[in-house]
């Protein structure tokens, strides 16, 4: 059975970040995932989610100067020495909180390179299966975010092969997907071994996983209340 996690960094936008996590659990999450929170210690976050009653199941790295236009740091090449620090970072917090699994954004612009991102990534993932982390990359589609060097999930079943880190696993959104690749359920089939996280979201409009075409059968609460409108996460 699936286990869904509501994403608090789009979920009960009309709360205050610490707020989302007692939300969650009012509406029935038992877990929830967030992309940056980095802003907040990571003992608020932890004692946030301790009261709620909710496990945090996965969070982003520091993606860099998100207002410059970066989109993570792990395939710019020449700056290895920031992608290492934003992993120390994102570790600290993850142990603070319980946080199982950590993604990795490669990043966007010509500063990205194959090679400078294989490298980083076997880095991470050796460095956190020391300590019981699972490393996650996600296909992220160039119409939103465009530029990103990993935008299919075929480029990222080769790059986990070519890293060659048991550690390494795919972060599958099926809307990212739907926009690059569409076939969903074929998708999911093929790269099932790999997955680790999926999330969930309905085409056109990034709104509720059933709305918009192509969408996996997947359950939708239809009593769900205002603060849940956006995206859903489903993890497996």
């Amino acid at each position: 059975m699936p286990k869904f996690a509501a994403n608090l960094s789009f979920l009960f936008p009309e709360l205050n970040f610490l707020d989302r996590f007692a939300a969650a659990r009012a509406a029935g999450f038992k877990a929830v995932e967030f992309a940056f929170a980095y802003e907040h210690p990571a003992a608020e976050i932890a004692a946030a989610a301790a009261a709620a009653n909710v496990e945090i199941v996965l969070m982003n790295l520091p993606p860099g100067d998100w207002g410059a236009g970066e989109r993570g740091l792990a395939a710019l090449t020449g700056r290895e020495g920031e992608f290492c620090a934003s992993l120390e970072t994102a570790l600290a917090y993850a142990q603070v909180c319980g946080c199982r699994q950590l993604h990795a954004m490669a990043g966007a612009g010509t500063g990205c390179q194959e090679a400078a991102y294989i490298a980083n990534l076997r880095y991470a993932a050796t460095r956190l299966a020391l300590t019981g982390i699972r490393l996650l990359i996600e296909p992220i589609n160039d119409r939103d975010m465009p530029g990103y060097f990993l935008t299919r999930p075929d480029q990222a079943a080769a790059l986990i092969e070519r890293v060659g880190i048991a550690n390494l696993f795919l972060q599958l959104d099926l809307y990212h997907c739907q926009v690059m690749r569409g076939d969903l359920a074929s998708q999911v089939e093929t790269h099932f071994p790999l997955i680790r996280h999926i999330q969930i979201a309905g085409n056109p409009g990034r709104h509720e996983p059933d709305l918009g075409g192509d969408q996996l059968s997947l359950p939708v609460r239809p009593d769900r209340p205002p603060g849940l409108r956006g995206l859903d996460r489903l993890r497996i």
